[in-house]
């Protein structure tokens, strides 16, 4: 299967500190990926080499078959949603629409326009004056508009209400059913992923501590823990994997 990222020995350093040090992953187009891990693991930092804002101090990247913010082509490849889900305050919803229409060869109007519909976003109305909830979905709708290959979603939903976060999750899951994008999502809510994600990557302390589908680590896990510490979901992977016990109360009492 074609790889969606590739990286080597990836790395990035902000003078003395090392954000992220040999990172190596190959990552299989046509997955939802969740990419997790504590804060200051370096998970912006990974997710911003992977869509050309950031250069690497070391290794190499490649993103759905070159090199990331590459020229207009290998842009128009990749949709990003960055952790304060961006809009232009002063412009209007319906502006945003054209501007998307403007940058993005791939631009499928007739989509924008019948989700915004959907979502009830009023065409005149200033991003600045929309809740956070319907400015993230702006923002995704923007993001999947341009009909990406790879879409790159940074925190989108932690700022949001549960019943907002619920909404942005199911959205996006229509979304990547319909289209068959590769999509690379950094969350801190582990459970909002448990029922999305099929590929998993942890990060912890600036290097990749796990990563793959999500039930060939399941099932390596529990192959090794044996019977006694099987897990059950991607939450308590996580968990595993980061080092924290699963049922904390139990690990007092040892």
């Amino acid at each position: 299967m074609t790889a969606a990222i590739e990286s080597q020995g990836l790395g990035k350093r902000y003078r003395k500190r090392w954000a992220l040090t040999d990172c190596t992953l190959s990552i299989p187009a046509g997955h939802v990926v969740g990419l997790v891990g504590p804060n200051g693991a370096g998970k912006t930092t990974l997710l911003h080499l992977f869509t050309g804002l950031l250069t690497p101090t070391a290794g190499t990247v490649e993103v759905v078959g070159g090199r990331p913010a590459a020229g207009p082509g290998q842009l128009a490849k990749v949709g990003f949603v960055a952790q304060d889900t961006p809009t232009y305050p002063g412009l209007s919803v319906a502006d945003h629409l054209r501007l998307g229409a403007h940058l993005n060869p791939r631009w499928d109007r007739p989509y924008v326009e019948e989700r915004i519909r959907r979502l009830g976003l009023e065409p005149a109305r200033k991003a600045g004056r929309l809740s956070g909830g319907q400015r993230a979905q702006l923002a995704l709708t923007m993001a999947i508009g341009k009909r990406p290959d790879l879409l790159i979603l940074d925190e989108p939903v932690a700022s949001l209400d549960p019943v907002a976060r619920r909404e942005f999750l199911e959205e996006l899951a229509d979304a990547v059913a319909e289209h068959h994008m590769t999509v690379v999502l950094s969350s801190h809510l582990v459970s909002d992923l448990d029922a999305f994600c099929d590929y998993l990557i942890v990060l912890t302390g600036a290097r990749v501590q796990a990563a793959g589908a999500v039930d060939d680590l399941l099932a390596a896990h529990n192959r090794l823990a044996g019977p006694r510490n099987t897990l059950a979901g991607l939450e308590d992977l996580v968990l595993a994997l980061m080092g924290r016990p699963s049922h904390p109360a139990e690990e007092k009492q040892k």
